[in-house]
């Protein structure tokens, strides 16, 4: 009997097999067998000499029989990997859409909140800006006209406003990271 485990790998199956496959081979090929009636009639062959021919006559079945399960192996593990390409595709298509829709929905919001922050004084809209998180705040004040916007740098936290102004500086700089810290 054969155990599995798990962490088989598959030329230890296939090393495991080989023996039993040999043996179905022989059972279902009469060629195997033909070759004993080409020992002439009245020769005895001795121990040796029967298994050499019998090891003979079964070689080439054999491989034939090992490269056929090694090929149904090989084209179960190539259906697995299509099987999970196909899922990881599904997936990545999945993925790509839900990030379609929240950077659509991001820059609704922004341009909302760009329009909120445009009606507001500058005063309450600094005391708001510095709260937020320093990208989206530098992105609303970006996306305001110059003079609203200097005057609401000029209402905040003298360092929270330029760590807005820089953020928006190196915005314009084509040699700067994306990080914008």
């Amino acid at each position: 009997m054969i155990k599995l485990n798990a962490s088989m790998t598959v030329s230890e199956l296939l090393r495991r097999l080989a023996l039993p496959a040999a043996g179905v081979v022989l059972l279902t090929i009469p060629g195997a067998f033909a070759q004993e009636a080409r020992t002439p009639v009245g020769a005895e062959l001795t121990s040796e000499e029967e298994i050499k021919q019998f090891c003979t006559n079964i070689a080439d079945p054999a491989r034939d029989q090992r490269y056929l399960l090694q090929k149904q192996e090989l084209d179960k593990l190539r259906a697995d990997v299509d099987s999970r390409i196909a899922e990881m595709q599904k997936r990545r298509e999945e993925y790509q859409d839900w990030l379609k829709r929240r950077d659509d929905f991001l820059k609704q919001a922004e341009a909302g909140l760009t329009d909120i922050y445009k009606k507001m004084k500058p005063d309450a809209a600094a005391s708001q800006l510095q709260e937020m998180r320093v990208e989206v705040a530098a992105a609303v004040v970006m996306r305001l006209n110059p003079t609203q916007s200097s005057l609401i740098l000029n209402e905040m936290d003298p360092k929270k406003a330029a760590v807005i102004a820089n953020i928006i500086a190196s915005a314009s700089d084509p040699n700067t990271s994306k990080d914008p810290t």
